[in-house]
């Protein structure tokens, strides 16, 4: 009767215990938001150039390199490679998008292994804008340079020419079942600050905010720390991983290349972040992003490219990636 009994207690014992760790925490994390604020690594494979099934922007170019041009090496932020991967499919020759071990291999850091002599890259922003001030790579399709990314060039002594050639948005999102619908720049500023911690201060429910951010030097990175005019916080409240997270990202990121049906993007001071507000400019938080080159590369197909990005061409195609031109 005794072992009964001590074994009943101790059955009960741990059925508390895991009640407990139930209600302070499981419970808690199960509708937390922050899974879908994860880094997201971009499905390369969906964007290489010159292969029948990619998904890329096709339309009748007029801008043809053939075999033995000086052909521009392209690399890009994340959410840029189908913009440039569809320069490369609508504009090089077939032949050259090379591969190390001579074909596209899944199994890499970066979803990518694309050989040195490829006009293709894909190094990210990080690395990529440092490729470009050096001279291993002729155009770098990104958001803004931050200032620490101008400050290498500088040191460098190289000197870039940066060119708008489309439109984009910089969002904030939530869970899907969250019932925030709308945060105006101020309450994003202020959650961002540690001023606003609780969701309920934004017409949430009463749990903590987990802020998200990404990492120093990448292209969201760089707008946030615009948007937010070098005023962030540099440290939150540990125990904010039990709330409900609010990430950012670029609208075509997060909906085109990584889309995720757990979460929804939020409109800003009551403006969606659709093509059209970015188009009319009612949405509040859009950027251009750009084309970054040496000042002095000698190719003259360098320019050339960025002439046809600019054209009615280019920025057809720009529209059909699912960005927003510049005209």
């Amino acid at each position: 009767m005794k072992r009964a009994l001590t074994l009943v207690l101790i059955v009960a014992l741990f059925a508390g215990i895991n009640f407990g760790l139930y209600m302070t925490m499981t419970r808690r994390l199960r509708q937390n938001f922050s899974g879908a604020s994860q880094l997201r690594m971009v499905d390369v494979r969906r964007f290489l150039p010159h292969e029948v099934d990619s998904d890329l922007a096709r339309i009748d170019s007029s801008l043809h390199f053939e075999e033995g041009d000086d052909l521009p090496v392209l690399d890009g932020a994340a959410a840029l490679v189908p913009v440039y991967a569809s320069v490369i499919d609508n504009c090089y020759p077939e032949g050259c998008v090379t591969y190390e071990g001579g074909v596209f291999d899944d199994d890499n850091k970066y979803g990518e292994n694309f050989a040195p002599d490829s006009a293709m890259q894909y190094q990210n922003t990080i690395r990529g804008f440092t490729d470009v001030v050096d001279g291993s790579t002729d155009l770098f399709f990104t958001a803004h340079p931050n200032a620490e990314q101008m400050q290498y060039a500088e040191e460098q002594g190289v000197e870039l020419e940066i060119v708008p050639i489309g439109m984009e948005a910089f969002v904030f999102f939530v869970n899907a079942d969250s019932p925030v619908e709308d945060l105006t720049t101020d309450q994003i500023r202020a959650i961002y600050r540690n001023e606003i911690t609780n969701w309920n201060e934004v017409g949430g429910p009463n749990r903590m905010i987990n802020p998200v951010t990404r990492v120093t030097g990448s292209g969201s990175q760089s707008m946030m720390d615009r948007f937010m005019e070098d005023n962030m916080l540099t440290r939150r409240n540990p125990l904010s991983i039990f709330g409900g997270s609010i990430g950012y990202s670029f609208r075509y990121y997060l909906t085109g290349l990584v889309g995720n049906d757990g979460v929804k993007m939020l409109s800003v001071n009551g403006v969606i972040p659709d093509a059209e507000n970015i188009r009319n400019g009612t949405y509040p938080l859009t950027a251009n992003f750009y084309v970054v080159y040496r000042s002095d590369n000698d190719n003259p197909n360098v320019t050339r490219l960025v002439d046809w990005l600019l054209s009615e061409e280019g920025q057809s195609m720009i529209e059909q990636t699912g960005y927003v031109g510049l005209n």
